[in-house]
């Protein structure tokens, strides 16, 4: 299955609940992301920024998707700490475009930071230490979902991970209408 075919599968099988509901306000049109758009803005961040939201969409009633996209070396892993970040209210969705590395997820929480106001990537969010986690080896191709209130890390990246983070956002967190500056 192509990337992008993913992508979209992913995406409706993330919406239809709210479709489900009857959600009174909906959208009227649909988000297009193009590739192009992808690659300036990867191209722009590297060196700078390991993470960059390209848009954030209204999908009606009270929720938002976002999508940004993270370029990750050797220099952004944990070096095998199981330590990780927490987004309180945003599950994300990773679909690697390029590169490998080890994954942590979950597990048992302990030395929990003070919670942030996030971003207009994440929303509020916190960094924590974790027992018993999942490892897994992640590469191109794949799709792991991560739901709101789990610990995640890449504690090993031996050359880089690049992908795209679909972020469901179903309290508005992140804000609607969002777009990159370098793709408007």
């Amino acid at each position: 299955m192509r990337p992008v075919t993913s992508i979209l599968l992913t995406t409706l099988l993330l919406t239809l609940p709210a479709m489900a509901e009857g959600q009174s306000a909906r959208p009227t049109d649909a988000t297009d992301i193009l590739s192009e758009d992808v690659q300036t803005v990867l191209e722009n961040m590297i060196g700078v920024s390991i993470d960059r939201q390209l848009k954030v969409s209204d999908i009606g009633g009270e929720e938002n998707v976002g999508v940004g996209i993270l370029h990750r070396t050797s220099e952004h892993d944990t070096d095998g700490a199981h330590q990780g970040l927490i987004h309180a209210y945003v599950t994300e969705v990773y679909v690697m475009l390029s590169g490998s590395g080890t994954l942590l997820t979950g597990g048992e929480l302990f030395n929990e930071g003070d919670l942030s106001d996030g971003s207009i990537l994440i929303g509020p969010s916190f960094s924590a230490e974790t027992r018993g986690p999942e490892i897994r080896q992640i590469e191109e191709g794949d799709i792991v979902i991560i739901p709101a209130g789990v610990l995640h890390s890449w504690t090993s990246i031996p050359d880089h991970v690049t992908y795209l983070s679909i972020r469901v956002d179903p309290d508005q967190h992140l804000p609607a209408g969002y777009v990159n500056p370098e793709i408007d």
